[in-house]
């Protein structure tokens, strides 16, 4: 038996806000794609369905949404990642029996390209393990879009996830990374919960060095996306430029020098 594949389908990036046009965000071959596909491994089994519900509005489903066969990534992969050791190595494995009987897998994020900054990486380890093609779709990438939108070093720079909450921690990791964007040329990218949001931007204004710069993309690939680039000596003396972004919105924070 010929096994399956599994391809990596992008999502919108508007989880948790006003939905957009599913045409708008995705091409037309990658929503086709979707629509043949039964099989699925989730982040979450309830954004799948709703993302599955708007294909059907452009591209009719294979098999009925009720009909549709999707598996949820452990919890652990939620709360603590999947990317570094094995722990969940057999576990997706398992996830991918389905293609070793002959069946096509997507594995979907919630928002964006799934295994970059999402969980799903412990599937694209197994894939490869079990010899299994994986085939990424085009979609939006907001790491990338913000990272092309930032006018910072675009090939030099790492992804730092989320900071600690904790005020005095954060601040001490900051300016670490401040440091080391201007020790390296590289840029630093962060994220953080929406709601947190605006707490992240006031310790980055605090803590790094005037001459860096910062920059703040929200909304990405949404009608409201705003992005605001400049040194953070120029955010300090602009402070409504801050009450002009949509930060309770999903944002990418990046600085550098």
């Amino acid at each position: 038996m010929t096994p399956g594949r599994l391809y990596l389908v992008p999502t919108p990036l508007d989880f948790g806000a006003e939905p957009q046009t599913l045409a708008q965000a995705l091409p037309a071959e990658t929503i086709a794609t979707a629509a043949r596909l039964t099989h699925w491994i989730a982040e979450n089994a309830k954004s799948a369905r709703a993302f599955l519900k708007r294909v059907d509005g452009l591209s009719p489903l294979a098999a009925p949404l009720q009909a549709q066969q999707i598996s949820e990534l452990p919890r652990q992969a939620h709360k603590q990642g999947d990317h570094n050791g094995h722990a969940l190595d057999a576990a997706a494995k398992a996830l991918l029996a389905p293609a070793l009987q002959g069946h096509d897998i997507g594995l979907l994020s919630e928002a964006g390209m799934p295994a970059v900054a999402d969980p799903g990486s412990s599937v694209v380890r197994a894939a490869h393990a079990l010899g299994l093609p994986v085939l990424p779709l085009v979609g939006p990438v907001s790491l990338m879009l913000a990272l092309a939108a930032s006018g910072l070093n675009g090939q030099h720079f790492a992804f730092v996830g989320y900071v600690p909450q904790d005020a005095a921690a954060r601040a001490k990791r900051l300016r670490e990374l401040d440091a080391s964007a201007a020790r390296t040329g590289q840029t630093q990218i962060l994220i953080e919960t929406p709601y947190r949001n605006a707490a992240l931007l006031q310790a980055l204004l605090e803590q790094l060095s005037p001459a860096s710069r910062l920059a703040v993309a929200c909304g990405l690939g949404l009608p409201q996306q705003s992005v605001r680039s400049a040194l953070v000596a120029q955010w300090r003396q602009h402070p409504g430029w801050r009450e002009g972004l949509p930060l309770s919105l999903p944002a990418v924070f990046l600085f550098g020098p």
